[in-house]
């Protein structure tokens, strides 16, 4: 059975940080890029951040280097470190596997999980 399962959201004030952790399971994850998205209320869901098999890296133009993505692949986890965290950020964020990093980028996903909700208070 695939699963993809996030863990790590919280609340938080604006300016803290927060370490976002998505573990894989049930497919071959060295061969996935992993990406994060998110979706705040009553709002679409829209792209953060991808890190592909080859360690490539995509960010959403709107998080101005606050955030960064890892991957462990010994423990097929992906990582999403948020700092200097906003209001704004607040969303119930969700990991995804494609194995292509692009395809991720666009929206286009082939496994997704559950979801992790992030609040930041001002």
């Amino acid at each position: 059975e695939v699963q993809l399962v996030e863990s790590g959201g919280g609340s938080v004030q604006a300016g803290g940080s927060l370490r976002l952790s998505c573990v894989a399971s049930g497919f071959s994850f060295d061969d996935y890029a992993i990406g994060w998205y998110r979706q705040a209320p009553g709002k679409e869901r829209e792209f953060v951040a991808s890190i592909g098999w080859t360690d490539d890296t995509n960010y959403a133009d709107s998080l101005e280097g606050r955030f960064t993505i890892s991957r462990d692949n010994a423990k097929s986890r992906v990582y999403l470190q948020m700092n200097s965290l906003k209001p704004e950020d607040t969303a119930v964020y969700y990991c995804a596997a494609h194995q292509l990093s692009s395809a991720l980028r666009t929206g286009l996903y082939d496994y997704w999980g559950q979801g992790t909700q992030v609040t930041v208070s001002s």
